[in-house]
């Protein structure tokens, strides 16, 4: 049995672009996008559930099952954007405002869940996305538990004493080193302290995630931008952001965390919306080199 809620969006809204940053790669188990559906596994206070999402006629149409369907259609508009205030910011650049012109449907989403979205941030600290988009797939299949309804192959992640149970050589085989799992597991140990920052200002639920050993301010605010929405909570110390930014804005090549910073500056309060408004208009520093083929190696 299934329960249903629709949502009409006050504007142009964009279903599959908003929701796209809850997906971690092509293969996550928790998130299925087919056809012009978007399907969902979720860990609510309730136990799991599984959600679907369609636009129909200018609307948002959720499908819920499972323990959690109650509270995750209770949260639907907010998980679809209804709090968010785009109409808020406000461009200090060319590139901005035309990017803001040609995105009339982008808001941001809340999920009200901290660990489902501060987990698999761990997972990505200092490798490539595809080495932990693979961790998490592996260690989500290994050890959460298929969604409930008729989804085939939609799974929800494991519940924090799950967590707690997985062995440390699982942990390797999925490539996750020592430094991660034990960020993940101390985390875990604190659930009911981690989900409160979900209700938090932005400055409280970043120092909240950051006192914990391993979490710091870039994946505080990876975690913070899905599971609450804050339209502030600019990522630092990411390897491609501060450049893509710098360039945007000024063509300079080799920006940094300072120098992103200043130009976002005049942006504060929506500094996490600037950089995703940025991003959308595909301007990003050109190589120095032509990317080089990769040869036959095989007779070696």
């Amino acid at each position: 049995m299934s329960l249903t809620r629709t949502w009409i969006p006050p504007g142009p809204y964009d279903l599959g672009s908003n929701l796209r940053v809850l997906q971690r790669g092509p293969y996550d188990p928790t998130y299925r996008r087919e056809s012009s559906a978007v399907w969902r596994g979720t860990r609510t206070p309730d136990g799991p559930a599984a959600l679907r999402l369609c636009a129909v006629s200018g609307a948002v149409r959720g499908e819920a099952w499972g323990p959690g369907a109650a509270w995750v259609l209770d949260g639907l508009p907010a998980l679809l954007g209804a709090e968010d205030e785009p109409a808020e910011f406000v461009p200090h650049h060319a590139l901005t405002r035309e990017a803001q012109r040609r995105n009339p449907g982008l808001r941001l989403i809340r999920t009200g869940r901290v660990l489902e979205s501060l987990i698999p941030s761990v997972l990505e600290q200092k490798i490539t996305t595809e080495e932990a988009y693979r961790a998490w797939r592996r260690l989500v299949r290994g050890f959460g538990e298929r969604a409930p309804g008729p989804h085939p192959d939609l799974w929800v992640m494991p519940a924090p004493r799950d967590w707690l149970r997985v062995p440390s050589w699982e942990w390797h085989r999925a490539g996750v080193d020592q430094k991660r799992s034990a960020a993940i597991l101390r985390a875990v140990q604190r659930a009911s302290r981690m989900e409160e920052a979900a209700h938090m200002t932005l400055d409280a639920a970043l120092a909240r995630l950051q006192a914990i050993p391993g979490i710091g301010p870039w994946t505080a605010a990876e975690a913070l931008q899905r599971s609450n929405g804050a339209p502030d909570a600019v990522t630092v110390g990411d390897l491609h952001l501060p450049r893509i930014v710098t360039y945007a804005l000024t063509g300079e090549r080799n920006g940094d965390d300072a120098r992103m910073l200043e130009l976002l500056a005049p942006y504060e309060g929506q500094r996490h919306r600037a950089s995703r408004l940025i991003n959308t208009t595909g301007r990003v520093p050109p190589r120095r080199e032509p990317k080089r083929e990769i040869g036959n190696i095989a007779p070696l």
